[in-house]
């Protein structure tokens, strides 16, 4: 029916191609949107993504769609009712399948451990009996030893690791399809040479071992040089107890016999986490700790390289705890290490016994063999020099295990106790004499804080005496002026006019005369100051230190420099920084300035070199930090430190020195002070910080 309406529709161009298709479960027609005229009465199910094509259920077709919808239904319902019959038949056999599929698995199982064996040609190992005590009595009696030896509790000859034997197995597989070939051509035909060829492979690796443990050890030391196989020997016997408690056979020879062990706790490798914020060392002692809690009497423990990743004497005491700790709750241990220590506890206990790697001192080179019974060396410097390291690097460290051999051990303690004997009383002798400059030095720092505190107070006192001078001197001048000018009107009243002349000219020159007598010497050209050369004991005028009087205490040298004393402070200066004083004041000196040079006398001099920073037209005071002219910006943040010294530039006096303190720390205070003080209109300089004011910058106001 659908056949025909879609050819209908064809036929008055309402689609391209009859389509007949399926949408919404229900069988329908393609149909353009713009004839879907054609089907009057029909229910649109779908449409085109592009609209242009409505999937149409004719009319007539509706109750055939609703008929099979109908019998779909039904169809579902009977498959479920079949399905759920038969589910309720497989629920009842649960049990039976379960076992069958168990079953499956333990002859699958056997089957893989068959395969492995005859690929690796495995032998069975056999289980002590005294191990199965209180065990279940239906142990398999082919793994136990009736002929057991009682001398021996591990005995297993020439096993090789099952790892490596596997991936040397694989290769042998790939090489043997390739010299098969090869063998019979040229062997007896019936690939005698391959078979050779396989046996040999298999016996050269891996290298086999012996593990040969008495009845009555319980702790095995394995010492031995670097890459000398005592990890891969310490896997091996590990690997075998888990393979024999499997059922597995062991890549050995004969019977290899062994306990069975409960557990099989290991610590092998590097357990360093940054995640778990371990160390090497740490790592280690976290797993050990683990071993040590859970170990029973039927355990063995394998630890690699106990007590490393510290120090060597801590790890040698942490170690040898650890082992008589395990001697007696463990059924057997095996460490790898290479302190020599450990291996001295068989002399002290029979619970332990040695192992060690053998080295081939002819070849340098490590055999892989374990000899029981003896204790191994390192020989890290055998094997550096087989690998190509430096041979002087190779030599210096020979000397050094010379230095390190015991019987020099006591005469270097000796020589070491005695140099710190010497070293101890330096020091003492060094921090007494540090004490006392310290507080020498602390007493003047006090004295010179205490004056620099007092220094705007004795300033002002000097500025009223000189005042006080020069005010006496106007009066002493104006005085000689009048008396001047009353004897002049006389002798001009008592003269004639021809001595007119003269008496203006005697009159002048006293005047010049008075007037030079009350002139400071400040009309000394240039010529003057740069030949004037100050001698020792005389006072002179420093710009530096804002034109104050000092007094040189020392000639000038060949950098051009003198050293003044102002006060306590000695100041070395430049020549041209010297002004020198009339001769008429350099008899004037402030009691103040005499009690200067007495009190420095008295409590020693205290030196400081600085340089000028101030041009010829400005002077500045004393380059002394007091709290008034010092401003600390450590511990503000950088807006409240950029405020904080606006506002102390802004209100610092003209011509003076500020000491601006901005610390180290992360450099933002600093970095904020420097741009204040190179972009302030009121600093005209500053010098950067130093070794003796490190943290503290130095600046110039005008």
């Amino acid at each position: 029916m659908l056949k025909e309406v879609a050819s209908q529709i064809f036929q008055a161009g309402g689609i391209d191609r009859p389509l007949i298709t399926k949408r919404r479960s229900r069988m329908c027609v393609g149909i353009r949107a713009s004839h879907r005229y054609l089907l009057p009465g029909g229910v649109v199910l779908n449409v085109s993504s592009s609209g242009a094509t409505y999937f149409m259920e004719p009319k007539d077709a509706i109750d055939l769609n609703n008929l099979e919808v109908r019998l779909s239904s039904s169809e579902k319902a009977e498959e479920s009712a079949i399905l759920s019959m038969l589910a309720s038949e497989i629920a009842n056999s649960e049990s039976d399948i379960s076992n069958l599929l168990d079953k499956i698995m333990e002859i699958d199982l056997a089957f893989a451990r068959a395969a492995y064996a005859q690929w690796m040609n495995g032998v069975c190992p056999i289980f002590r009996l005294d191990c199965f005590e209180g065990c279940d009595s239906n142990v398999d009696s082919d793994i136990l030893d009736p002929q057991e030896d009682d001398s021996l509790n591990v005995n297993i000859v020439g096993i090789q690791h099952p790892l490596l034997l596997e991936s040397s197995l694989e290769i042998i597989s790939d090489n043997l399809a390739l010299r098969s070939g090869n063998a019979v051509k040229f062997g007896d035909g019936n690939g005698e040479m391959a078979t050779k060829y396989t046996s040999h492979s298999i016996s050269d690796f891996p290298v086999p071992v012996d593990f040969k443990i008495g009845r009555g050890t319980r702790v095995v030391v394995i010492s031995g040089p670097n890459t000398g196989g005592k990890t891969a020997s310490m896997k091996t016997l590990g690997l075998a107890s888990l393979m024999s408690k499997a059922g597995m056979y062991l890549p050995a020879k004969n019977n290899p016999k062994l306990p069975w062990f409960d557990l099989i706790l290991a610590d092998i490798g590097d357990h360093q986490s940054l995640e778990q914020n371990l160390s090497t060392f740490s790592g280690h002692i976290s797993r050990i700790c683990k071993i040590l809690e859970v170990a029973t009497t039927q355990s063995l423990v394998l630890i690699d390289e106990i007590g490393g990743g510290t120090d060597p004497s801590e790890g040698v005491a942490l170690s040898a705890t650890i082992l008589q700790y395990l001697k007696d709750r463990v059924n057997l241990a095996v460490v790898t290490t290479h302190y020599a220590d450990l291996s001295s506890l068989k002399e002290k206990d029979t619970c332990f016994d040695n192992a060690a790697m053998e080295f081939s001192l002819e070849t340098l080179q490590p055999t892989y063999r374990i000899l029981w019974g003896c204790t191994g060396d390192s020989n890290a410097l055998s094997i550096a020099q087989s690998i190509g390291f430096d041979r002087n690097i190779i030599d210096r460290a020979q000397e050094w295990v010379e230095k390190f051999k015991p019987e020099q051990q006591q005469e270097r303690r000796g020589m070491l106790y005695q140099s710190l004997l010497e070293e101890r009383n330096r020091l003492k002798v060094q921090a007494g004499k540090a004490a006392s400059i310290h507080a020498e030095i602390m007493s003047v720092y006090n004295e010179i804080h205490g004056e620099a505190e007092d220094l705007d107070r004795r300033e002002k006192e000097l500025i009223l005496k000189e005042t006080q001078q020069v005010q006496q001197e106007l009066v002493d001048a104006k005085s000689q002026m009048e008396s001047l000018i009353q004897k002049f009107e006389k002798q001009l009243r008592n003269s004639g006019r021809d001595k007119l002349n003269s008496l203006i000219k005697e009159t002048e020159s006293a005047i010049a005369s008075i007037v030079k007598a009350h002139t400071l010497a400040d009309h000394f050209n240039e010529a003057d100051q740069t030949s004037y050369t100050p001698q020792i004991g005389e006072q002179v005028r420093v710009k530096g230190l804002g034109g104050k009087l000092a007094t040189v205490v020392e000639s000038l040298g060949d950098d051009e420099t003198i050293l003044v004393q102002y006060g306590k402070v000695k100041v070395r200066v430049k020549r041209s920084n010297i002004v020198a004083i009339p001769s008429n004041a350099k008899n004037v000196v402030t009691s103040s300035s005499i009690h200067q040079g007495r009190q420095s006398r008295r409590n020693g001099e205290y030196r400081v070199n600085v340089d000028n920073k101030s041009d010829d037209d400005i002077s500045y005071g004393p380059v002394v930090q007091t709290s008034k002219n010092t401003v600390d910006l450590r511990g503000m943040r950088v807006e409240e430190a950029s405020i904080h010294l606006e506002m102390t530039i802004n209100s610092s006096r003209p011509y003076s020195v500020l000491f601006v303190i901005h610390g180290t720390g992360t450099g933002a205070v600093k970095e904020c002070a420097l741009e204040i003080l190179q972009n302030h209109p009121r600093i005209t300089n500053h010098e950067p910080e130093s070794p003796m004011n490190y943290g503290c910058t130095i600046a110039y106001v005008k």
